[in-house]
């Protein structure tokens, strides 16, 4: 009988065996088929960006903010000429310090992606809030450094950031080479002896998306030039309102560019993210992620600053690819199109194509004038 339940027992025991190896080779299989690639809701059908959205990259999720972060990095590297070696030392030194996501907080008064401190003459918090201006004066650094794109994995990073943790670093130089493999176009360049000429056409490939921005409002002819700041026009009392309002406005009449963040050219989410650095305050990249950014608002209670979201000529309601800045006075700031450029438009044209509307710092606004515009609040 003893004999006769352990053959049982041993049979049952390789059967199950048998099951178990057969559910993990296939579940290795499975993680093998969607170790890369766009991430449910990401790709450029999803929440999109130059980034290409959320998506696997080297057997590592990374949301649409950190993909459009790392794709920002990559393509300035790109523009100037730098070796690939310049862009893997980057973005790993922003995956340690920020982990791809443009903050406004850090050890003393470290921010932005890299924690560049403006005390320790990184640039201005405006400046250091811009990933843009940030990889720009990271790369400058760099190359200053002797040797640097021959030195071991992570003391490049070390000796740009004067970490008090620099073991940091190198570890990190994997998944950023999968990132910097994931956007990297044209040939691995030499390091370079002179700056290279810049090749912004170039650098543009590198986004991942085509672009997503354009407005879908048409252009209404009204009494308002959309490149002139009306007459009589009062800017906010709030400081953090104002600074962002006035900050863009001084854009107008500047060129629209997919993917540019200033600061001589803009796409919608770009004026957006440069206006409220240069009041001292992070927002992420994307019209996909700013749409969660601040606080919730309504157009009966909208305020100068706020940012106001609509579908735009490839985007829907849920998943809005266009957004503008309320500046008060019932007119929107919006980098239009490639076409038009950056450009005042009435609140009113936007209206009943409103998604969302973010507070995103300072008091509430006024009841809306317009009790048109009030009703039409998303």
């Amino acid at each position: 009988m003893d004999q006769k339940k352990g053959t049982v027992v041993v049979a049952i025991a390789a059967v199950v065996l048998t099951f178990l190896v057969a559910v993990t080779s296939m579940g290795i299989a499975m993680f093998t088929a969607v170790s890369d690639g766009a991430l449910p809701g990401g790709g450029c059908d999803g929440d999109g960006g130059i980034g290409g959205g959320s998506q696997s990259i080297g057997g590592t999720e990374w949301n649409a903010e950190q993909t459009e972060h790392a794709a920002t990095i990559v393509s300035i590297a790109v523009e100037r000429g730098l070796p690939r070696r310049a862009a893997v030392i980057a973005i790993s030194t922003v995956i340690v310090e920020s982990r791809l996501i443009n903050v406004a907080h850090g050890d003393r008064d470290s921010l932005g992606l890299y924690q560049q401190r403006p005390s320790q003459g990184w640039g201005s918090p405006e400046q250091v809030l811009n990933p843009d201006y940030a990889t720009r004066i990271f790369y400058d650094r760099l190359l200053e450094i002797p040797g640097w794109a021959a030195m071991p994995p992570g003391q490049a990073a070390d000796t740009v950031q004067r970490s008090a943790f620099p073991e940091r670093y190198g570890p990190q130089e994997e998944p950023a080479a999968a990132l910097v493999d994931r956007f990297w176009v044209g040939p691995d360049t030499p390091v370079p002896d002179t700056p290279a000429t810049p090749d912004a056409q170039l650098a543009a490939a590198v986004f991942a998306c085509p672009d997503q921005g354009g407005v879908g409002v048409p252009l209404a002819p009204g009494d308002i030039d959309p490149r002139q700041l009306p007459p009589g026009f009062v800017p906010p009392a709030d400081p953090a309102q104002r600074a962002a309002v006035l900050y863009a406005l001084a854009q107008l009449g500047k060129p629209y560019v997919w993917g540019a963040r200033g600061p001589d050219g803009f796409d919608c989410s770009g004026l957006m993210l440069a206006a409220w650095a240069s009041a001292g305050v992070a927002i992420p990249g994307g019209t996909v992620n700013q749409k969660n950014a601040g606080t919730p608002a309504s157009l009966a209670t909208i305020a100068p600053g706020d940012l106001v979201f609509i579908p735009g000529s490839l985007g829907s309601p849920t998943n809005p690819r266009h957004v503008g800045m309320y500046v008060g006075g019932g007119l929107v700031v919006n980098a239009y199109d490639s076409a038009t450029g950056v450009i005042l438009q009435p609140l009113s044209d936007w209206a009943d194509q409103i998604t969302h509307i973010r507070r995103i710092a300072g008091p509430n606004g006024e009841p809306a004038a317009n009790p048109a515009l009030a009703r039409a609040t998303p």
